[in-house]
């Protein structure tokens, strides 16, 4: 690890796509246990993946997995906290006012 330049590490994954009435998502699976941690991206290799209305792909592709530094895996951190803390909702009133 690198405490500026990023490492890059390639794997194999698999793709799941569906677009349906049900369901609408796309998931990546990692195939080797590479741990993926605040502040990495991941980029998945090929080209785009068409699914028709109605329908559910599986397939595998090679991915990039790109570490992120010390400096911005903390700065990830601290933003999250940052942005957690916008969803606190504290009143101090006894109640709601009509």
């Amino acid at each position: 690890m690198s405490w500026l330049w990023p490492e890059r590490l390639e794997t194999g994954c698999r793709i799941e796509v569906e677009q349906s009435d049900d369901a609408f998502h796309a998931h990546v699976q990692l195939l080797d246990d590479i741990p993926i941690r605040p502040g990495d991206r991941v980029r998945v290799l090929g080209e785009p993946i068409p699914v028709p209305l109605g329908e559910r792909i599986v397939l595998e592709r090679r991915a990039i997995v790109e570490r992120a530094s010390a400096l911005v895996r903390w700065w990830t951190r601290v933003a999250a906290y940052r942005d957690l803390t916008e969803l606190y909702d504290v009143s101090f009133t006894p109640g709601r006012i009509a």
